[in-house]
């Protein structure tokens, strides 16, 4: 009695979003509320391997990130997932191959200003997987002033490197916006982050 017809997941991707590669699905038609899933993946050097995801066996939610378990950054891999309930179990369903090198994708930094008399210290946070942080993040900034489309780029920073920039000429309202950075097969950007301005060398 404890068999049902239990149909397997849908639209199973692996996709790549602020630094991070998740695997996503529906669950099938007909699914019961209380199903659960279990992922595993294999990479394209070790194929018809599949590896357990210990954070992802027996999981009510939709989602899974591998980001950590994956174990070469430069090697496609692809995962799959099934649906369980009860003594039920679906059949499997696969991604597609992705490799977190070519496919990751960015997203913009948090900037921090730290404003002195004479001049502002920028940094720029990432949201970043711990085991991703080694690798060669860089941002670039930009600043302008409020109202003007005569931006001032600074380039080629590291992701922990702070810009200091001297402010005794500059007077008014000023904006600063960021970028993260990462070279792969090509350069690779993500959206400018929203601008954070300040007041500077304001008399009053």
């Amino acid at each position: 009695s404890g068999h049902v017809q239990l149909l397997p997941p849908q639209n199973v991707t692996l996709m790549s979003k602020d630094f991070a590669m998740i695997l996503t699905w529906a669950p099938g038609q007909g699914s019961p509320p209380d199903v659960t899933y279990t992922v595993r993946y294999e990479s394209q050097d070790r194929l018809d391997k599949w590896m357990k995801v210990l954070h992802c066996k027996n999981i009510p939610r939709s989602f899974c990130n591998l980001t950590c378990a994956l174990p070469n950054f430069y090697v496609k891999v692809r995962a799959r997932v099934k649906a369980l309930w009860g003594r039920s179990q679906s059949p499997w369903v696969k991604s597609q191959f992705k490799d977190y090198y070519s496919d990751v994708e960015l997203a913009p930094p948090v900037l921090s200003l730290n404003v002195r008399e004479n001049s502002i210290h920028v940094s720029a946070s990432f949201p970043l997987p711990t085991c991703v942080e080694n690798l060669t993040w860089k941002y670039e900034l930009n600043l302008w002033e409020a109202g003007s489309e005569d931006k001032k780029k600074y380039e080629g920073y590291f992701r922990k490197d702070t810009v200091t920039i001297n402010t005794t000429a500059l007077r008014g309202n000023y904006c600063f916006s960021a970028r993260a950075l990462f070279e792969s097969i090509n350069l690779k950007h993500s959206e400018f982050s929203q601008p954070v301005c300040v007041l500077l060398n304001h008399k009053g």
